[in-house]
């Protein structure tokens, strides 16, 4: 469960955009702000092109930022040039599960090559013999077998690839990982076993994840706290269960809405509501809290009527 007092992540004002063009900008992700707690499971979903794999990849710097702050572990990474010891440092401790299994892995590379690739970068084993023990464990720690560290990716099915890329994640021995829509290439029937593996980690090692989705259901799940993200901005933020039983934005109530039911009966009567796509930001809002731990993204007036 999360210490609330010790955050190992913090993000203060965070803006991605990018130029396409001459004269368009897109802000993938405009002035957002958040913590994330040791030993925690943060979620963060939103729809396709809501900012928030965007999000992911400006925090672990796959991505310059554009302006704000990244702190892990109260030292500001946001600035640290790419290949310096500091990066190389700074990149030990927080990885990244890729959403789709297939491309993420090398398909000329063997298994045993590919989860030792951040042990030989960071000189974590002294000789092969080591080396070689140490992807034995990775692999058992993922429910692999030893002998398949001597195949290549495309031997696997999806969800085997997915676990030999949360075995590349796991050899440095990171804190903290940002796993993005990690399940969603998935059949369904594999997406419960590699979540409860996630879990199961997270327990053994002490992790802390940041869970990206799109999947409010399974998001639901395994977080403790979840953030929904909507055009690049963060409105609404608060417990898993306070955002099923509470949404207060009509972009989340529009998400949960969604939900299918497995209830013919129950799906039969569902009712849907729809968000206003149209509807812009206004220049009054912001994220602010309206509810004990419970954030929302509004302006002063519409805070005072929720508190």
């Amino acid at each position: 469960m999360a210490d609330e007092k010790t955050p190992i992540v913090q993000v203060k004002h965070l803006k991605q955009y990018f130029n396409i063009g001459k004269a368009n900008e897109v802000k993938a992700v405009d002035d957002i702000s958040f913590n994330i707690y040791k030993g925690e499971t943060f979620g963060l979903v939103g729809e396709s092109g809501s900012g928030k794999s965007t999000t992911g990849r400006s925090i672990i710097r796959l991505y310059n930022p554009t302006s704000g702050q990244i702190l892990f572990e109260g030292d500001d990474i946001s600035k640290i040039k790419n290949r310096s010891p500091r990066m190389k440092q700074f990149r030990q401790q927080m990885q990244m599960i890729f959403q789709d299994p297939y491309a993420s892995l090398n398909p000329r590379m063997k298994v045993k090559d590919i989860i030792a690739e951040g042990l030989d970068i960071n000189g974590l084993t002294k000789n092969d013999d080591e080396r070689t023990q140490r992807v034995e464990e990775l692999l058992d720690m993922v429910h692999l077998n030893p002998e398949h560290m001597s195949r290549y990716p495309y031997e696997f099915s999806g969800g085997q690839r997915q676990r030999i890329g949360i075995a590349r994640a796991l050899a440095v021995d990171p804190q903290f990982i940002i796993a993005d829509e990690p399940i969603s290439a998935l059949d369904v029937s594999i997406q419960a076993q590699v979540v409860n593996l996630l879990q199961d980690i997270q327990k053994q090692r002490n992790l802390t994840y940041m869970f990206i989705a799109h999947d409010l259901s399974m998001v639901k799940y395994i977080s403790d706290r979840i953030a929904v993200m909507y055009s690049g901005k963060i409105v609404e933020l608060a417990s898993s269960d306070e955002i099923y039983n509470n949404p207060l934005h009509p972009y989340t109530q529009s998400l949960l809405s969604a939900i299918p039911v497995p209830d013919p009966e129950v799906e039969k009567t569902r009712e849907r509501i729809d968000f206003d796509h149209k509807k812009h930001f206004s220049d009054d809002q912001r994220l602010q809290e309206v509810q004990p731990g419970h954030f929302l993204y509004c302006n002063d007036e519409q805070a005072t009527k929720y508190r």
